[in-house]
């Protein structure tokens, strides 16, 4: 589709022609007086008045491509269903010495904690079409390592590169949760959520929980967490021989911020398990059904503009070769 950003501009087209016909005619009079042999030529100002009142058919078709060059024409392309937005999800995840934990069976073999986080993780992140997501990994404290965003391939190769101990070996929830809800400032047009999964208790970071919960609640934001450790007492940790199969965990910590916030917590011993929470979750914040539209624009003003200074060259050209012809 064609249209006009400016379509107004057109009521700009007789202007040329006013200007001359309000030209005054003292011009004239003066030209007269600065060159007397005209007289003699019989070129009174009745001769000159007509010539100097008319533009050629070359100076008219450059200022209608000027005025439509300004009118800023565009094309519209067919409308574009757009990914619906209903949710910015912020992922924190726990990369504690713990999380080595080989207590999780993933493909017939028993892996630690964090593999399987990450294999699980992926399939749900890569399913988060529409949505923005967000990654914060914490250990001795939090950080962000990607900002909310609809690239999701990004999110979810950073969560592949996350080694544990890479922010130390101590587990700061609080830390996580408040830098989560800092990280949800202006967002207020969307479902707010926070998916925390950790395998341990508050050990670290300058932030309580308690303290991380209240600005939770205060912003008004979901916050889902997830409990991981298996019962199997077959755990082994490189950080502390033997493991504690999952004995560390603050269940009661967890199920107080998802139950004062709104959301959930969930206990993931298994890969099954963990997989049918994220199965959960997406029916428990579904995104919105309205569908969105966009039409993509091109603006066409270069078109007109160029072919107008080409003209203007042309007779600037056409002019000087006129003029060096002309004997002195």
């Amino acid at each position: 589709m064609f249209e006009f950003s400016w379509p107004w501009l057109f009521l700009l087209l007789p202007l040329p022609l006013l200007l001359l016909l309000l030209k005054p005619a003292a011009s004239n009079a003066s030209t007269r007086l600065r060159i007397p042999s005209f007289a003699k030529h019989n070129l009174t100002s009745q001769s000159i008045e007509p010539h100097a009142r008319r533009l050629n058919p070359l100076e008219w078709i450059i200022w209608l491509l000027l005025v439509t060059a300004a009118a800023n024409p565009t094309w519209l392309d067919e409308p574009i269903s757009l990914p619906n937005e209903g949710r910015d999800i912020m992922l924190a995840v726990d990369l504690s010495g713990s999380m080595t934990e080989q207590d999780m069976a993933y493909n017939g073999q028993y892996v630690d904690r964090l593999t399987m986080v990450k294999a699980v993780l992926s399939d749900f992140i890569e399913q988060r079409q529409g949505d923005r997501l967000g990654l914060i990994l914490f250990g001795d404290t939090a950080f962000l390592q990607t900002p909310l965003t609809r690239d999701v391939k990004t999110v979810s190769k950073m969560l592949s590169e996350a080694q544990i101990g890479l922010v130390g070996r101590a587990t700061a929830i609080g830390d996580a949760l408040g830098l989560s809800v800092k990280r949800f400032a202006n967002k207020d047009e969307s479902n707010r959520i926070v998916v925390l999964l950790t395998d341990g208790q508050n050990t670290a970071g300058n932030l309580n929980p308690e303290d991380a919960l209240l600005l939770a609640r205060e912003e008004g934001i979901k916050v889902y967490t997830i409990g991981v450790g298996s019962d199997n007492p077959r755990g082994f940790s490189l950080f502390n021989v033997g493991g504690s199969s999952g004995s560390n965990l603050d269940e009661s910590l967890l199920k107080k911020i998802a139950e004062q916030t709104g959301g959930l917590y969930f206990r993931a011993k298994d890969v099954a398990g963990l997989q049918q929470i994220y199965a959960e979750l997406d029916k428990l914040e579904p995104i919105s059904a309205d569908k969105q539209t966009f039409r993509p624009q091109s603006s066409l003003f270069y078109y007109p503009l160029l072919i107008a200074i080409l003209l203007i060259s042309l007779k600037v050209m056409l002019s000087t070769l006129r003029a060096l012809k002309e004997p002195n």
